[in-house]
C-alpha cells in the first residue's frame, strides 16, 4: 500500500509539472512530490525492484548510441577522459578536510566526499565504520542539488532547450528490435549480477546492448514510452531518500550535503571550462560530463539536452571506476581504523 501511495503521488508530481509547464516533468514531478511529501512527514517506500529495472532502460539507452563511429572517436576523448582522476584527486583533497572539520569522523568523512554512486558509497562507508545514514542523506543531496540546478545552468548558461528526442514512439520501432532490447536489459542486468559488477542494472543492459547495436542488430534507443517511465522512477527514488529524515539530521546531514555541493561545483566549473577552452569537448558534454551527479541522471539530461551521450557517458564511468576502484583502498591506507 505504502508503494501504490508513492507511485500516485509520484505520477501526481507528473501531471502537475505538466499542467504548469515545467522542465522535465516525467524526472522533476515525482521528485518534487516525493521529496515535499517526505520532508512533511509521509511514510512513502521506494519502488524495488521495478526501480531498478527502470534503470535497465537507461543502460540500453546508452549502449544502442554506441556506434561504430563512437568507438572511433574514443582516441579524441582521451585527453578530457585523462582529466578524471585528477578532478577525483581533487574533490577527495577539498572534501575530506572540509567533512573533518564538520565534526565527521575520518571513515565518514572519507566517502561522504567520494562523488561515487549512491549506494556503492554508502555501502562502502558503512562496512569501514563510518555512519550510514549520515552518508545516505549526505550523497542523497549532492545528487539533489545537481540533478535540479543541472537543467537551469545547461539552458540559462549554455543555451540548451532541453526538448530533446529521447526516443521514438513504441508503435514505430521493429518488433525485433524492441525484443533485443528487453533481452539485452534483462540478461545484462542479471548477467552483470552475477558477475560482481558495480552498477549492474546499468553497466549489464549497456554492455550487451553495445554489442548488439556495434553488431548492426539495433539501430535505435528504447521507445520514448520507456525512458519517461524510467524517468518517473528515478525522480521517485530521490525524492523517497529524504523519508524520516529528523530536524538534526536536516541541520547536520543535509546542510553538510549542501555546502559541499558548491565546492563540488567551483571544481567542476574549473574542469568544464579547461576542456571548453582547450578545445577538448562542446560547453554542454564538457558541463555534463564532469557535473558530480548520479550515472542514471546524467544520462536522462544528456538524452533530454541533446547531447553526446557516448562522450558524457564514458566520462562518468571513468569516474566511477575510479572511485570504487581506488576509495576503498586509499580508504585503508589514509584513514584510522575505528575502535572497538
Amino acid at each position: 500500500m505504502r508503494r501504490l501511495v508513492t507511485l500516485a503521488l509520484a505520477l501526481a508530481g507528473v501531471a502537475v509539472f505538466h499542467l504548469l509547464r515545467l522542465p522535465l516533468p516525467f524526472l522533476f514531478g515525482p521528485m518534487a512530490a516525493c521529496l515535499i511529501a517526505a520532508l512533511a512527514g509521509a511514510r512513502l517506500k521506494g519502488m524495488g525492484t521495478i526501480s531498478v529495472l527502470a534503470r535497465t532502460v537507461l543502460g540500453v539507452a546508452v549502449g544502442a548510441s554506441i556506434t561504430p563511429e563512437v568507438v572511433g572517436r574514443i582516441p579524441q576523448m582521451a585527453g578530457s577522459v585523462a582529466l578524471i582522476p585528477v578532478y577525483v584527486v581533487l574533490i577527495g583533497l577539498v572534501g575530506v578536510p572540509f567533512f573533518r572539520r564538520l565534526g565527521y569522523d575520518p571513515v565518514t568523512a572519507w566517502y561522504a566526499a567520494m562523488p561515487g554512486g549512491l549506494q556503492d558509497m554508502v555501502i562502502f562507508g558503512t562496512e569501514a565504520g563510518g555512519d550510514g545514514r549520515a552518508l545516505a542523506l549526505i550523497h542523497a543531496t549532492r545528487v539533489l542539488v545537481i540533478v535540479t540546478l543541472a537543467p537551469m545552468i545547461l539552458t540559462g548558461l549554455y543555451g540548451a532547450d532541453l526538448i530533446g528526442a529521447v526516443g521514438a514512439p513504441a508503435r514505430d520501432l521493429p518488433v525485433t528490435e524492441l525484443a533485443l532490447m528487453a533481452a539485452a536489459a534483462v540478461i545484462g542486468w542479471k548477467g552483470a549480477e552475477r558477475i560482481g559488477l558495480f552498477g549492474a542494472s546499468i553497466l549489464g543492459p549497456m554492455i550487451v546492448t553495445a554489442a548488439l547495436s556495434l553488431a548492426g542488430l539495433i539501430h535505435s534507443r528504447p521507445p520514448a514510452e520507456a525512458i519517461w517511465a524510467a524517468q518517473v522512477f528515478i525522480g521517485l527514488g530521490i525524492g523517497v531518500q529524504y523519508v524520516g529524515v529528523t530536524m538534526r539530521e536536516l541541520r547536520s546531514f543535509i546542510l553538510s550535503g549542501l555546502a559541499f555541493v558548491v565546492l563540488l561545483a567551483a571544481l567542476a566549473a574549473v574542469f568544464t571550462e579547461i576542456v571548453t577552452l582547450s578545445g577538448l569537448a562542446h560547453p554542454i558534454e564538457g558541463f555534463l560530463a564532469f557535473a558530480p551527479g548520479g550515472q542514471a541522471e546524467m544520462t536522462v539530461l544528456a538524452l533530454v539536452a541533446g547531447a553526446d551521450l557516448g562522450f558524457v557517458i564514458l566520462h562518468h564511468l571513468t569516474r566511477i571506476v575510479v572511485v570504487i576502484m581506488g576509495a576503498p583502498v586509499a580508504a585503508r591506507i589514509f584513514t584510522p581504523r575505528p575502535r572497538g
